[in-house]
């Protein structure tokens, strides 16, 4: 096992505990989604298991390439860090993908100034530097999670739109979904 793997997967370990223990914090709300529940957690134990089975491993960058181990690890942090940004600035109003929360407010400061969905696009942008630095196996997991956070993402706009029909079109307008400045 190589350093970078060591180093990204205890980046990863971080990052989810700190997710976890910040889940506390958050409002009450509730999911009209309760039974795609069951999904999110099938996908993140067959991913687990294709770790466990060591399906990602063997066909990561060529030993010896500093840069592409560089560029992912940078790209990872990063992308970690808009995520915890973004997480930062939404407060207690946060809640797991496409769920209703008590007394929502719409935030628009921060990287929300100019990402609708800039938790999504961190995760993405750590999960793609993974994919660069440990092993391009990785992209699928990017593919997979990417499709998800896209559907999330949607769904969630039309919620806003519909709780803050006159503020939430020109945020709209003047941010992008996913990716500042193109998407």
């Amino acid at each position: 096992m190589k350093a970078i793997d060591i180093i990204i997967g205890a980046g990863w370990i971080v990052f989810w505990a700190y997710w976890l223990s910040m889940a506390a914090t958050a409002k009450a709300g509730q999911s009209r989604w309760t039974w795609f529940a069951g999904v999110r957690v099938l996908i993140i134990v067959v991913i687990l298991l294709l770790i466990r089975l060591r399906v990602f491993q063997g066909a990561g960058p060529p030993t010896g390439n500093p840069w592409l181990l560089g560029i992912g690890l940078a790209i990872f942090v990063l992308g970690l860090a808009l995520a915890v940004w973004a997480r930062v600035y939404i407060g207690r109003n946060w809640g797991m993908p496409m769920s209703r929360k008590a007394d929502p407010e719409l935030v628009t400061s921060g990287p929300y100034g100019k990402i609708r969905h800039p938790i999504y696009s961190g995760i993405i942008l750590g999960m793609v530097g993974t994919a660069i630095a440990v092993s391009p196996y990785w992209l699928v997991v990017v593919v997979v999670l990417g499709a998800y956070f896209l559907f999330s993402a949607v769904t969630e706009e039309r919620n806003m739109a519909k709780l803050f029909p006159t503020a939430y079109p020109p945020y709209k307008r003047a941010t992008k979904m996913l990716i500042p400045y193109i998407l």
